[in-house]
């Protein structure tokens, strides 16, 4: 069965518990701290693979979930990371957030892309012998792995699109050029899911074209099959538009799949377009010459018009040259646009925070003050004690004396226990 899109749920490995521990062994008094880290958590990895072709996997594997680090022991022993998930999907495969941001798009075989990082473990006690701090009797909790609801899609990566009305001739076309066997059949849609296949040019060059299933007016409103597939000429260079030269009115033929085209997410009218009369070996070379003066009167000036017959090849190669021509000229375009570069953020958000009186007490938000609380056994009185001295040198607490904080006045960091001024 082709899949093309699932949710599922990512969970990436929670980090290991640091422990408190210290060293006992006959005839030596007082060993010292020596609780080990706890270890770092797996990461969920996608891998584009050209042996996918499809996510039908995912529908019955909902949960990507990486491994957990192991905690660590006695005698400063690490504990064991948890091994990371690497799942194979199909190239052409975009990661996306349950609110649309895009974390991944693997358009290359072997692509790799971390979408959920595994958390971090915590540091045991003897991780924390200093000077001053000689038997540390506090360990960290090891981070919480990354974890969302997201949406796996995939978008062919293909040359060309071949779009038109159902029974225009596309899966016939693509059948006589290529190495696909798509359905045939003298009925609408016979095609119900996108077809690959590889087209010779000649010695030195190829296409890969995609037969998308027919679209009808009103697809873009559900109707017909939709316009779901449309996805997967997203990434194409060029469009090849086939109108049936038996239609009764090849004008409106070639409007309704446009409509379609502009009406999608993307404005896919905006590709470079072929458009090639199908059929016309049923026909008279002065019938011919009628109906493409009719579409000649609508197309854009630069679109070229061919006449052909997939069936018997007629018109074909002059079609697939112009083609590929077109494709080589839009690679190059494509090479030599502007590259967009990405904007380079300090990470000020991390360090940034702000304390809020409430009536519950003093809440504190920030990023960075919730990884040291996450990371803090509240159980433990040195464990709240660190992360006390933590909001020390950060300034919090000098906020707090501020906003007039008294002795016994609930100190919050936002989503954890509180703790006493």
């Amino acid at each position: 069965m082709f899949v093309d899109k699932v949710k599922v749920l990512v969970q990436a490995g929670d980090g290991g518990n640091g422990i408190v521990s210290f060293r006992h062994e006959k005839f030596i008094d007082k060993g010292g701290p020596d609780g080990g880290d706890g270890g770092n958590g797996g990461s969920v990895v996608l891998r584009a693979s050209r042996n996918q072709n499809t996510l039908a996997s995912f529908r019955y594997q909902k949960l990507l979930k990486a491994a957990p680090g192991q905690s660590g022991g006695k005698r400063k022993k690490h504990g064991r990371s948890g091994e990371d998930l690497v799942v194979d999907v199909p190239v052409g495969t975009v990661v996306a957030s349950h609110e649309g941001e895009v974390l991944a798009d693997l358009v290359h075989d072997g692509q790799e892309a971390v979408i959920a990082k595994g958390g971090r473990g915590g540091f045991g006690n003897a991780h924390f012998i200093s000077s001053t701090r000689q038997t540390p009797r506090l360990a960290e909790k090891g981070e919480a792995g990354e974890e969302f609801e997201g949406l796996l899609e995939l978008k062919m990566i293909a040359d060309v699109g071949l779009v038109g009305l159902p029974n225009a001739g596309k899966s016939t076309l693509l059948s006589v050029t290529s190495n696909a066997k798509p359905e045939i059949a003298n009925y609408p849609f016979t095609t119900l899911k996108p077809n690959l296949g590889v087209v010779d040019i000649d010695d030195s060059s190829s296409l890969l074209l995609a037969d998308i299933p027919g679209l009808i007016g009103g697809a873009s409103q559900g109707k017909g099959l939709g316009d779901e597939f449309l996805r997967h000429i997203e990434r194409t260079c060029v469009l090849i538009h086939l109108i049936d030269i038996y239609q009764e009115d090849i004008v409106s033929a070639y409007k309704t799949i446009q409509n379609e085209l502009k009406s999608y997410s993307t404005d896919l009218s905006k590709l470079p377009e072929l458009v090639a009369l199908n059929k016309v070996d049923g026909f008279d070379e002065e019938m011919v010459s009628e109906k493409l003066a009719e579409l000649q009167k609508v197309i854009p000036k630069k679109t070229k018009l061919f006449a052909i017959s997939a069936q018997s090849g007629q018109g074909v190669k002059d079609l697939l040259y112009a083609t590929n021509k077109l494709v080589q000229k839009e690679k190059i375009k494509q090479q030599n646009a502007p590259q967009e570069l990405p904007v380079i953020r300090l990470g000020d958000e991390d360090e940034t925070w702000k304390v809020v009186k409430t009536k519950e007490g003093f809440v504190i938000h920030g990023r960075k003050i919730a990884k040291f609380a996450a990371r803090t056994d509240f159980s433990n009185f040195h464990g709240v004690q660190r992360l006390r001295d933590i909001m020390k040198k950060m300034g919090i607490m000098r906020e707090l004396k501020r906003q007039g904080i008294e002795a016994g006045d609930k100190i919050i960091v936002e989503g954890f226990d509180p703790i006493e001024y």
